[in-house]
């Protein structure tokens, strides 16, 4: 029996409108399907009639499929000669643990195409509408995980100090903590937003400053998933949410009068 192939397809945000073309194909032309945890359900109407559907979620403080039982079942599909696809949320790339399943289906010499797409901290400053990349602001994006391997935090106050816009990923359980470590380096003022289920029905945005955001993210219950943007690029979304909080308000007040 020839081996088959791997594919991992970026599912996006959510939206299976964000799909692209090729990750559709893809779905289509399935004989397995291993979908992660924040991957659309809906994603499995796009499979071939015949493709094996696997849920293999994973979620930080959930439980869990372990990431070797998904690597053995991707080189145990594709070695019985099955084309078989890994549906990631986002972008595969970004945050994905791709790079260990790339290599370990390489080691098995098993080959591995992959598609890209839309990863949640653009679709986060999508829904907000803001570039995060905006010139007069910064000069490029850091894309971090709020938490290494073995649980330790990045350099915040490093990080901070680039001047970058800043997509913080997986950091909403600790977003007082990262505020106050951002705030040895950046001013309080500094614009800051998080955005929950980013690029989906489900999203919920808040537009603060840094010394505000933890606290408004707790009293408005945003959790996991979510994307924490933060830097002066961020700053023409929390001016327009400061403008319609006005707006609203002054609409209140003529209602009364």
């Amino acid at each position: 029996m020839n081996t088959g192939k791997v594919t991992l397809v970026s599912a996006g945000p959510g939206d299976l409108d964000l799909l692209t073309f090729r990750a559709a194909k893809a779905i289509g032309a399935a004989d397995v399907l291993l979908i992660d945890d924040l991957v659309n359900d809906e994603i499995t109407t796009l499979k071939a009639p015949h493709a094996r559907v696997v849920k293999v979620g994973k979620r930080g403080g959930c439980k869990s499929t372990p990431q070797a039982f998904i690597q053995r079942l991707m080189r145990r599909y594709a070695l019985q000669g099955r084309h078989v696809v890994r549906i990631k949320g986002g972008d595969a790339l970004l945050f994905g643990r791709a790079g260990e399943e790339i290599a370990d289906l390489r080691h098995a010499g098993i080959a591995v195409d992959i598609v890209n797409g839309i990863s949640s901290g653009f679709a986060a400053a999508a829904g907000l509408g803001v570039s995060l990349t905006h010139r007069d602001h910064c000069q490029g994006v850091i894309f971090v995980t709020a938490h290494l391997r073995d649980g330790t935090e990045p350099d915040w106050t490093t990080l901070a100090a680039t001047g970058m816009t800043l997509a913080i990923y997986m950091g909403a359980s600790r977003i007082d903590s990262i505020s106050a470590a951002l705030g040895n380096a950046l001013p309080a003022h500094t614009p800051a937003a998080v955005v929950q289920w980013a690029g989906t029905s489900r999203e919920r945005r808040i537009c603060a400053t840094l010394g505000e955001i933890a606290a408004r993210a707790a009293s408005e219950q945003i959790a996991s998933p979510a994307v924490i943007l933060v830097g002066g690029a961020i700053g023409e979304a929390v001016a327009e949410h400061a403008a319609q909080l006005a707006a609203q308000a002054g609409a209140k007040c003529r209602l009364s009068a």
